[in-house]
């Protein structure tokens, strides 16, 4: 009995090592086919982080390009606001210069009316002066008519 139970202990004991040999046989194959996919994963992966970093990289320079773009943007806002302001500042001037003209050519009016109120006056003296020029020839002419009939 006790051979007996060696028998079946060593035949045991042989299945197992078969098995075992079959097993390593199938881990072997298995082992390499993990090794295979993992090797396949860590490739995916560093694809994937390949594409992770190039989209960042496009972010990343779409970002600047979006600030230089607000930067252009504050730029041309900027130089609006200062055309705004000068052109505000020349509207302003223009209506200093309209006012400024209308003043000039009612000075201007002025100074040809005062021009012609002092040549009329003029004419209205000389008028007086060849009027007392002919008073005093009349009166000369009469003197002498007077003086000429006594002798």
């Amino acid at each position: 009995m006790r051979r007996c139970r060696y028998a079946v202990l060593e035949q045991l004991m042989n299945n197992g090592r078969e098995d075992h040999e079959a097993g390593s046989a199938e881990d072997r194959t298995a082992a390499e086919a993990a090794r295979n996919d993992a090797e396949e994963f860590r490739r995916l992966a560093e694809q994937a982080r390949e594409g992770r970093d190039h989209n960042r990289e496009a972010l990343e320079t779409i970002r600047q390009q979006q600030e230089r773009l607000r930067e252009t943007a504050e730029t041309a806002r900027i130089a609006g606001e200062e055309a705004r302001t000068a052109a505000e500042a020349a509207r302003m001037a223009g209506e200093d210069a309209r006012v400024a003209a209308d003043s000039a050519r009612a000075a201007v009016v002025d100074a040809v009316r005062a021009t012609a109120d002092a040549m009329n006056a003029s004419i209205e003296q000389m008028k007086i002066v060849e009027d007392m020029r002919r008073t005093l020839r009349d009166i000369r002419d009469t003197y002498k008519l007077d003086s000429g009939d006594s002798n």
